[in-house]
């Protein structure tokens, strides 16, 4: 993943979770071109067939534009379907694992929630990324709203790249941009009729 310019936090979009390729393909595509990405994520919640679809047309869609494509948890898809890494949702508890299968490298990356224990501890194991969440109020996530006093800490302390996700508001987007490498968008862009638009509305 790229590094991100000073006070200016980089685009790590996420697919929507369950979604058809059929249905994400014109979709993915409108906002890859409107929007310069550093990552692409695709998030579970699909049957492992229809995954597998997902990762090929995300990965057609993202390489074209020179976006890497990490997949949630699923170390054997991200191989089998030629995506660049993998995003585990259980902290540091896989990071060698993913690391060891997936060779040095690919892209791992560590959800982390609100602790900074776990946070650490991915980035020790190996982590190219920790993300904490959510930093808003949102019914898609386990735990309590993030401090964001833990972005501010992290980006004095630590040199592992930071993510950001998780209920993004403009307001919270300015408040994120100082001390985050990247900001993580999703369902706040795909339940829109236009998700572009929707995004352009929030991030510029």
């Amino acid at each position: 993943m790229p590094d991100a310019a000073p006070d200016a936090p980089q685009l790590y979009l996420m697919t929507p979770a369950g979604v058809q390729a059929s249905v994400l393909g014109p979709r993915l595509a409108a906002v890859m071109d409107a929007f310069p990405v550093a990552c692409l994520r695709i998030r579970a919640g699909a049957e492992e067939d229809e995954l597998g679809r997902i990762a090929d047309l995300a990965r057609e869609i993202a390489h074209a534009r020179d976006v890497a494509v990490v997949i949630d948890d699923h170390v054997a898809l991200a191989l089998r379907h030629g995506l660049d890494g993998v995003h585990l949702t259980d902290g540091a508890r896989t990071v060698r694992y993913a690391r060891k299968e997936l060779g040095p490298d690919a892209i791992v990356g560590s959800f982390c929630g609100n602790s900074r224990h776990d946070g650490m501890n991915a980035g020790e194991a190996g982590a190219d990324y920790v993300s904490f969440g959510p930093v808003g109020a949102s019914t898609l996530y386990r735990g309590e709203p993030v401090d964001l006093d833990l972005f501010q800490w992290w980006s004095e302390t630590v040199e592992v790249p930071v993510v950001a996700e998780g209920a993004i508001t403009r307001e919270l987007l300015k408040q994120l941009s100082p001390i985050s490498d990247f900001v993580a968008i999703g369902p706040e862009i795909w339940s829109q009729d236009d998700p572009a638009t929707a995004l352009s509305a929030l991030w510029s």
